[in-house]
């Protein structure tokens, strides 16, 4: 498959795994420069695993989304090594799981600024960046929860919806100045994040992981839950 993106500079958020780096790596795949960005130890790893597979030139910056000038420091590294941006994939790590009096206020709180201020603090620092040229993509990875309200996952319901909402009207805002936004809305893909959902179900319905994995994979049409690889 060519992506056509050969060349071309992608910052890619929360990528030391899960999604993440699973974008990360098929962008490299493809030919593009990756800036990576977490607060995981996994970061140096990740980087230096995209590096053997695909040989593509990564820079790795350790970033907390929650907080806007170490984003922006990330970008402007990013800009330093590299000129410019082309692509930024928007990703974050999941709010908190629950129902909703199993949560408190500052759960919520901690949702909005995992959720919904990264989003906004990787946009304003990118697409200044991007109107200068005139050109660029936008891709934000949600979930399949706006669709369809998942149990146990409350804040994600509710705070990945603000997200779309986001990406829809910067879509409509951006798409005449040459820059294009969507958003990738994937169901259950097995993660480190979905094996804890899966025993966070399993804890409080008394089953295993193994059962909660297969209710989940059994509302699918291919009956499982998708692969990284498929994700890339």
């Amino acid at each position: 498959m060519d992506l056509q993106v050969k060349d071309q500079v992608a910052v890619v958020a929360a990528a030391s795994k899960g999604l993440g780096k699973a974008a990360a790596m098929a962008l490299a795949e493809e030919g593009a420069r990756v800036a990576i960005c977490a607060r995981s130890d996994a970061l140096d790893e990740t980087a230096e695993q995209i590096r053997e597979k695909t040989g593509a030139e990564v820079l790795a910056v350790r970033t907390d989304l929650r907080e806007r000038d170490q984003v922006d420091a990330f970008v402007k590294q990013a800009l330093d090594r590299y000129g410019h941006i082309d692509i930024l994939i928007v990703n974050c790590g999941g709010p908190p799981p629950g129902n909703f009096m199993d949560l408190t206020i500052e759960d919520w709180e901690a949702g909005v600024q995992t959720t919904i201020m990264s989003a906004l603090y990787l946009s304003y620092a990118v697409i200044p960046h991007m109107l200068e040229r005139g050109s660029g993509s936008i891709v934000s990875t949600v979930s399949y929860s706006v669709k369809q309200p998942l149990a146990r996952l409350i804040t994600s319901n509710s705070l990945r919806l603000a997200v779309v909402g986001l990406m829809k009207s910067l879509a409509n805002e951006l798409g005449p100045q040459g820059i294009r936004v969507n958003s990738i809305n994937p169901a259950w893909t097995w993660t480190d994040r979905i094996e804890q959902l899966m025993s966070d179900r399993a804890e409080a319905a008394g089953t295993t992981i193994e059962e909660e994995s297969a209710k989940a994979a059994a509302s699918l049409p291919l009956g499982r839950m998708g692969t990284l690889d498929e994700y890339g």
